[in-house]
């Protein structure tokens, strides 16, 4: 019997790249394009340490198509199976660089999106200085006990902390077990960003190759260590799929697929009431990308019907309502998302536009809102000094 979850210390609190990271998808993806919304390339300005030695990804690179994998790595050598509506390659251990597990996962495009590194006997980093260094700058993310099968050190339940570290667009994450000075890596996973949920090591499909390397024994009991979905695994795949595409992780931005990949994750069922309005809001903003106006503002309403009064879908539908020529309705639109949302710069800025023609003195004071929320503010900069000069003109 493998020893229950017992939780040292589960933190809410993320790194700073990884709050940012949200923050930004929020701003790109609730905001719409430039003008309308936010910058559409991520920012991670405050990025925590990620310096390694040890090379996961020496023979590829995440967004390599499956064709190319293939010609580095042979067919014959790797065994595929089902991931959702994707596939996942596994090279075994017997056969692998790393001498560990390594599972390379596409999506239905055929596009490498990440990977898991699993070592179910651990390895040993203390040839890996770089690394260790990394570690021990990191606060865990999640600390728990887990009892590995085949640890070639250990017998007994230990204690394991996950960390997360990353780039401007993909996140690692490693699973370690033991003290911070005697580190043992048990996994490994690189990812984009959009498909970071799917990929923890504390997923209990993952967590069961470190418990059951060789799988299940018929009739044996299901451990209830591990994270599951509450959603759909299509779902919550097809909707990582579609920001993927929308915000151009892999090669050029593909509103095709990505209005694509919302229809399937709304279609395949989501659950939880957050999720599916947010669904139709980013499928919404797929249309508008396609210039398809008139579905943008079906979805969007629909994901405002759903759950009502949120700003970034306000503002995003006034945008919308503008494109279409119905400015009353994207002047009331503006109007709610900043009454919702005072501090909302860009909905500021959208509301003074909307305003100029017909009440200079309210788009002059709405633009210069937006100024003093967005002061000291560099990416705003540009904006900033288009503002400045129509407030300029609005007072001669």
């Amino acid at each position: 019997m493998y020893a229950p979850f017992v939780s040292l210390n589960s933190r809410n609190k993320q790194q700073p790249y990884a709050v940012l990271f949200r923050l930004w998808v929020v701003c790109s993806l609730g905001l719409g394009l430039l003008l309308n919304g936010c910058d559409t390339s991520p920012r991670k300005p405050v990025l925590p340490p990620s310096e390694s030695d040890l090379v996961l990804l020496k023979p590829t690179t995440l967004c390599t198509s499956k064709s190319v994998f293939l010609k580095t790595h042979p067919a014959s050598t790797l065994k595929p199976q089902d991931w959702g509506a994707g596939q996942e390659l596994l090279l075994p251990a017997g056969r692998s660089p790393s001498h560990g597990d390594e599972s390379y996962f596409f999506d239905e495009d055929g596009m490498l999106i990440g990977t898991v590194f699993t070592f179910p006997s651990g390895l040993d980093l203390k040839p890996y200085p770089v690394l260790r260094h990394t570690l021990m700058q990191l606060k865990p993310v999640l600390e728990f006990y887990l009892t590995v099968a085949n640890l070639s050190s250990k017998t007994s339940m230990d204690s394991s902390a996950l960390y997360e570290t990353g780039d401007e667009k993909t996140t690692t994450q490693y699973l370690v077990l033991g003290t911070r000075e005697q580190p043992t890596l048990l996994q490994a996973s690189v990812t984009i960003d959009p498909y970071v949920r799917l990929f923890s090591p504390y997923r209990r499909e993952f967590l069961e190759r470190l418990r059951h390397p060789r799988g299940k024994k018929p009739g044996q009991e299901i451990e209830t260590q591990g994270s599951e979905d509450k959603e759909p695994f299509i779902s919550l795949q097809q909707f990582a799929r579609g920001q993927t595409a929308q915000l151009s992780y892999c090669g050029a931005q593909n509103y095709d697929t990505a209005a694509t990949a919302y229809q399937k994750a709304i279609a395949s069922g989501f659950t939880n009431k957050v999720w599916l309005a947010e669904a139709h809001h980013k499928l919404g903003l797929a249309w508008e990308g396609k210039g398809e106006h008139e579905k943008a503002k079906a979805e969007m309403l629909q994901s405002l019907t759903i759950r009502p009064n949120t700003p970034e879908v306000l503002n995003n539908l006034g945008t919308v309502y503008r494109e279409l020529g119905d400015k009353a309705s994207a002047l009331a639109s503006f109007e709610k998302a900043v009454t919702l949302r005072p501090n909302y710069a860009i909905a500021r800025y959208n509301l003074a536009e909307a305003y100029e023609p017909t009440s200079p003195k309210r788009a002059i004071s709405e633009y210069e809102t937006y100024l003093a929320l967005v002061q000291g503010i560099p990416d705003e900069a540009g904006r900033v000094a288009v503002v400045q000069q129509r407030v300029k003109t609005l007072k001669h």
